[in-house]
Formats: C-alpha cells, structure tokens, sequence
C-alpha cells in the first residue's frame, strides 16, 4: 500500500501544476480583456500612418519623424524629430514628452524616452522601445513659446 504522507517531489508537482495553472487563467483572462478592448479602439485609416509631417491637435505646430533606420522591434533607438511652427520655421526651446503604446492591447511604452535638443528645430528621442509588432501610437506633448499642443503619430510595425 502507498503512504498517505507528501514527499518533496509530490509537492514540487503539486506547486508546479498550481503555478501553469494560474498562469493559463490570467493568460486567458487578458486574451479576453484584450479581445473587449480591441473591439471599443477603432485603428485608424491607412492614411493616418506614417512618420509625418503631421499638425498637431491645435494646429501650433508641425512634427516629422526622421529616423535614421528603419524603427524596429525589440531595440533601443533614438529618432530624430524635426519641429516646425505652422509657417514651417524651426522651433526653438521647446519642451518635448513622450507617450504612447499599443491602442488594441491597452499598454503604454515599454521604456520612458526622453527627448534633447539638437538646435534648428531638430530634437532627439532616445530611449524608444516597441516591443512587438502592430499598430503603436507615439505622442509628443510640445511646450514652446507658441502654447502647449499635442501631435500623435500612429506607426505600423
């Protein structure tokens, strides 16, 4: 007959199996989250894509990305970004931020970019990460003399 009494192994088991367990049910709760989600984000049309120019929600400024290389997966990259007021003259002195992430998955950038002043209304953001491929947002929050306003770049990668 087998003994009632729990060896290290049997309860190592017993611990594994709870911990897969676990893990498929939050795995399933976020497909679901993640499917009610992508159904109330509407993706925007093709023509919403891409690295700018783009006016921003106020229509005080202008915004081109400039990579250098192609934006890619899973590395850490600095991008180039030209600013422009709307007569297309360089700003200057402006105070940049970053945001943005994956509209469909409902998370943010996976790293906190910063962004440094190169001079003739070109700045630099450094520290940008997209960690899996689709549709990412990117949005630049711009303090200058002509006001505070917003730009969001929508990119498929």
């Amino acid at each position: 007959m087998k003994s009632l009494k729990s060896t290290p192994r049997s309860a190592a088991r017993r611990a594994a199996f709870g911990f897969v367990l676990a893990a498929a049910a939050l795995a399933a709760a976020a497909c679901g989250h993640l499917a009610m989600m992508g159904s109330a984000v509407e993706r925007p049309d093709a023509e919403a894509f891409g690295l700018g120019p783009l006016v921003s929600e106020k229509q005080t400024y202008s915004a081109t990305l400039q990579p250098v290389q192609p934006l890619r997966l899973r590395r850490l990259q600095s991008v180039p970004v030209l600013i422009t007021d709307t007569q297309g003259r360089p700003v200057e002195s402006a105070v940049i931020s970053v945001d943005g992430g994956m509209p469909e998955h409902g998370h943010g950038l996976p790293t906190q970019p910063r962004v440094s002043a190169l001079g003739s209304g070109m700045y630099q953001i450094e520290g940008l990460r997209f960690s899996m491929g689709g549709w990412w947002q990117l949005k630049l929050a711009i303090d200058a003399s002509a006001g505070a306003d917003r730009i969001t770049f929508n990119l498929s990668l």
